[in-house]
């Protein structure tokens, strides 16, 4: 195939998406229009192309070429596939390639709140919730737990972030996102106001004496719920807390006072995700 080119010098311009700029800067990448993202693994990147993401690039072993990037590569077209041995691309990346594949992609414009959300009966609301596993990990609950939705606030860590996209198996293509903007007041002040204008109650998870039970029918009931979830340790500000229509808390044996996000929020998505009868 006359795209392949096999590396024989790490210090190629062309290989510094994969190996020498940072997440950040892959996401200004061609500021001011949309940047750059690496997508690893091939059900990770054939999740991207389905949903119609741009690929611009391939870093891969090469002894996938013929193996598990070869349909990766087919769906690609004619765009540079760099490869090299695993021992080569380690050194390169940094870290060992999960199945051997990175994959450079564009970035698409994120939709409005209201347009996101149009239709949704089921959402999820992240408030600051850094750690990229955890982003990854719930957007994998959301889309096996029929969540509609995802919105973030610009404190979380982004879901197209290497790691976020992998952990989640590629399911941050699959459920619609986006962020609350960056602006003071869009979040918790502006951001409550548009879920209220659009219908949405919402769920604070949160460990209050006066929360009532995830099991408690009145949940289930609502047409529209957002379940708001928060930060790795801290939890959700107390003024969201005090913003949200309920507060809801996971009820938990042993003396266990909390859950990781990410497990809190798959316990809470297959609860309050299941509609009224």
């Amino acid at each position: 195939m006359e795209n392949i080119r096999y590396i024989t010098d790490l210090s190629l311009p062309e290989l510094d998406p994969f190996a020498r700029l940072s997440e950040v800067q892959l996401a200004h990448y061609y500021e001011p229009d949309t940047g750059i993202f690496i997508a690893e693994s091939p059900k990770v990147i054939e999740r991207a192309l389905n949903a119609g993401y741009e690929p611009l690039s391939l870093l891969l072993e090469t002894k996938h070429i013929q193996g598990e990037a070869r349909e990766v590569i087919a769906c690609c077209g004619d765009i540079p596939v760099y490869t090299a041995e695993f021992d080569v691309l380690k050194k390169l990346t940094g870290f060992p390639l999960t199945r051997g594949v990175l994959c450079a992609m564009r970035r698409k414009p994120l939709p409005g709140i209201r347009e996101l959300c149009a239709g949704a009966e089921r959402i999820a609301v992240l408030e600051n919730v850094m750690n990229p596993t955890n982003v990854g990990a719930i957007f994998r609950s959301a889309a096996a737990l029929g969540m509609d939705a995802v919105l973030l606030t610009s404190g979380c860590s982004d879901p197209l972030y290497r790691r976020a996209s992998r952990v989640s198996m590629g399911t941050v293509f699959q459920v619609p996102w986006t962020f609350f903007p960056k602006e003071e007041g869009a979040w918790p002040d502006t951001g409550m106001a548009v879920l209220r204008e659009m219908g949405f109650k919402t769920a604070a998870m949160a460990l209050r004496d006066d929360s009532i039970s995830l099991e408690d029918p009145a949940l289930r009931a609502e047409e529209k719920l957002a379940v708001v979830l928060g930060t790795e340790g801290d939890g959700l500000a107390s003024e969201t807390i005090a913003d949200c229509d309920y507060t809801v808390r996971i009820h938990m044996a042993r003396g266990v006072d909390s859950l990781n996000c990410a497990v809190a929020a798959g316990i809470a998505f297959w609860e309050l995700g299941r509609r009224k009868n």
